[in-house]
């Protein structure tokens, strides 16, 4: 079917909608990147016509679809939905979130009859969902919750979203079982939501000076949360990179799918961006190096253990 057309229909069916009339509630699925490459400028209309629906990003990000080629390589999908003032974004991991995010959804715009549209991501891989966590539910609508807790114990704090969110868990375990680290984890379900939310409260702040301060949702999250913090995500760095105003720590260190992809498998596909368990390990590793926590050696025992190449020439990745 053509994508254009598909999309047309979408948006006729998603502003074609009456509040005392029960809805059509409309989705339209597609290549996160490859689709949204032919319909990019029609999901912009969707916002200008106050349409409500769901888009679904599937096969979303840049590693999650092996032995494609560059053209479904989704690097930056969610950074050009979030400059669409009333579309509402997220990249779920766990089909928990994804159940979360869309009953929100459904009240949102056809209970409460908010103008707004949802983009959610969905990944091309199979693996196992667990329970969610206990109160879960106000952080993964707004963005980010705290998916394991280890208490005192935590040395660093790893987030991540999507695909990659399993590799943060991995590395958790890495950092457990080769050092004795132990890592909070952070699923955080929208980066562009925390942005939106981080410059409300900011504006609100510097507005009423003589009242009590705002806290942004990122800072009520992270505060006396022990250790640097490590995002990483399978989009280009920027996306992550955006709350980096509102994290508390004195560290931020975000890894992502900057440059050129490759048609390989998703491990190799990682370990290229440099966003797998191991380099998400050794990115904790060395922040804690920098606050003075560990000492340098054990980076380059991480380095040596985990058979990271020092050497790639990233030159090649433009």
């Amino acid at each position: 079917i053509n994508e254009a057309g598909a999309m047309c229909d979408w948006i006729a069916a998603a502003s074609s909608y009456s509040n005392h009339d029960l809805p059509m509630i409309p989705f339209y699925i597609f290549y996160s990147m490859f689709g949204f490459q032919r319909v990019g400028d029609l999901m912009w209309a969707a916002g200008d016509m106050q349409a409500r629906g769901f888009l679904m990003g599937a096969t979303a990000g840049r590693t999650t679809l092996a032995g494609e080629g560059l053209q479904h390589q989704d690097g930056h999908g969610h950074v050009l939905m979030g400059t669409i003032p009333n579309c509402v974004s997220y990249d779920p991991t766990f089909a928990y979130e994804l159940a979360v995010i869309m009953r929100d959804g459904l009240y949102r715009m056809y209970e409460r009859g908010e103008n707004i549209y949802y983009y959610i991501s969905v990944m091309n891989e199979n693996y196992a969902h667990p329970a969610m966590p206990e109160g879960a539910e106000e952080g993964i609508l707004r963005g980010l919750y705290k998916f394991r807790d280890q208490g005192a114990k935590e040395q660093v704090q790893l987030m991540g979203s999507g695909s990659i969110l399993r590799e943060a868990i991995k590395a958790a375990d890495l950092l457990r079982e080769d050092f004795g680290i132990e890592a909070g984890i952070w699923s955080a379900t929208s980066f562009n939501e925390l942005q939106r939310d981080g410059h409300e409260k900011t504006r609100w702040n510097l507005l009423h000076p003589g009242e009590a301060p705002r806290v942004t949702h990122v800072e009520a999250c992270l505060q006396g949360a022990k250790g640097p913090v490590i995002a990483a995500t399978d989009y280009v760095r920027a996306h992550a990179d955006q709350i980096r105003a509102w994290i508390p720590q004195s560290r931020y260190v975000v890894l992502g799918t900057d440059g050129f992809g490759r048609s390989d498998r998703r491990s190799a596909l990682r370990s290229h961006f440099e966003v797998d368990s191991r380099h998400i390990a050794l990115a904790a590793l060395s922040a804690l190096v920098s606050e003075g926590v560990l000492k340098a050696d054990v980076v380059a025992k991480a380095i040596a253990s985990y058979g990271i190449d020092t050497e790639v020439d990233w030159s090649l990745n433009r």
